[in-house]
């Protein structure tokens, strides 16, 4: 469990054990909604006065539900794929779900991006029917003299089919970008590529999408609304940066894909503590351990031998080098690239001189030098 320290907001509740938070940044998106929607309720239902803006709040609300609903299903279908999923967060642009994408394909990427989209969409055609029920269903598109709960229904409706479409654009971070490149993955092999053509494939999104917000306005010779100006460069950076962080995710997992684990891998023996020097083999590094197993630290080969040389009788612990935690990184086989490696190296803030390598089973590898590492990454960048 995450402490106040790491998690990314107020935690509301858990999904099949993946916590579920409101963002820290979720109320910025919440007050823009309420005084750009605000008015237009005060406008529809000047008899409201400033309880407008209170409308606008619980529209606020319904949205986050939305939101909710909207990762959730990202969530139910990702955990159904057999993916772990650590935590749900709906925040200012929307939200997102973390969860462990190593083991995924192609097939699994599509389809845990897709129910996102078709999660909005049922919920914008359930609201459509209670509409209908209503017999007010015109208040979809007009807003005549209406009642508050039909005017928030219709709002909701008309956001959650609007956010269903919109997510479906072919570019990432979109949920369609996810698809574009689950589809090139599927094509080429490569899921690297797929993340970097469907990053760029976001950035003609974004632009497309101001054009068609604030330039095709200006091209029929009428001013935008400040409002559409707001969201659309709102709209436009996010899509532009996520894209552009896509495509830099993309790149560094093409080169981390050139560098097998065994290309990097040395001899280890596994000793505890108190066993002397003397008593292990010779040109082998040495992970020393406690008592109960657990792997704490490193005598280099080299110190080995310089140790064994003076002092043949001492312990293994007290020429150890101790390592940081996390430095113990799992892979299938030696034939796995690198990316693993560098998440471990990066959790633990870069301070680990060595890396263990095992497999999910406890079956120790090697161990590699984060020198190393860095050094065979530069090469093939």
């Amino acid at each position: 469990m995450a402490n106040a320290a790491q998690s990314p907001g107020l935690r509301i509740g858990s999904l099949r054990g993946a916590p579920v938070y409101i963002g820290r940044s979720w109320p910025i998106i919440a007050i823009i909604i309420i005084f750009t929607f605000g008015p237009q309720v005060t406008y529809l239902r000047p008899d409201l006065g400033a309880g407008g803006y209170l409308v606008a709040a619980a529209f606020a609300i319904l949205l986050l539900l939305s939101v909710l609903v909207h990762e959730a299903a990202h969530a139910l279908v990702a955990q159904a794929r057999g993916m772990a999923v650590h935590q749900v967060v709906a925040d200012a642009w929307g939200g997102h779900t973390s969860f462990d994408q190593d083991d995924t394909s192609p097939a699994t990427g599509a389809l845990v991006a897709v129910v996102g989209p078709l999660a909005n969409a049922v919920l914008a055609i359930l609201g459509w029917l209670v509409l209908q029920m209503q017999g007010d269903g015109s208040a979809v598109t007009r807003f005549d003299p209406i009642s508050v709960p039909t005017l928030l229904l219709s709002a909701f409706v008309w956001a959650n089919g609007f956010v269903a479409i919109f997510n479906l654009l072919p570019g990432l971070p979109l949920d369609g970008g996810y698809l574009v490149s689950s589809l090139v993955w599927a094509v080429t092999g490569s899921r690297s590529r797929g993340a970097v053509v469907a990053g760029w494939c976001g950035r003609i999104v974004a632009v497309l999408a101001v054009l068609w917000a604030i330039g095709l306005p200006l091209m029929r010779g009428q001013q935008p609304s400040m409002i559409t100006t707001v969201w659309a460069i709102m709209i436009g950076g996010f899509l532009w940066f996520g894209a552009g962080a896509a495509i830099n995710r993309g790149q560094a997992a093409h080169v981390l894909g050139k560098v097998q684990v065994g290309q990097l891998l040395r001899p280890v023996f596994v000793a505890s503590g108190p066993t002397a020097l003397s008593s292990l083999p010779q040109n082998a590094d040495i992970v020393v351990t406690t008592a109960d197993g657990t792997p704490w630290g490193v005598v280099p080969a080299e110190i080995a031998t310089q140790v064994r040389a003076s002092q043949p009788g001492l312990a293994v612990e007290s020429a150890a080098l101790r390592q940081p935690e996390p430095w113990v990184a799992q892979v299938e086989n030696p034939q796995a690239d690198v990316s693993q490696l560098v998440r471990v190296y990066q959790a633990g803030g870069g301070a680990a001189s060595y890396l263990l390598v095992a497999t999910g089973s406890g079956q120790v590898l090697g161990i590699v030098r984060t020198e190393d590492l860095r050094v065979a990454l530069n090469a093939v960048a």
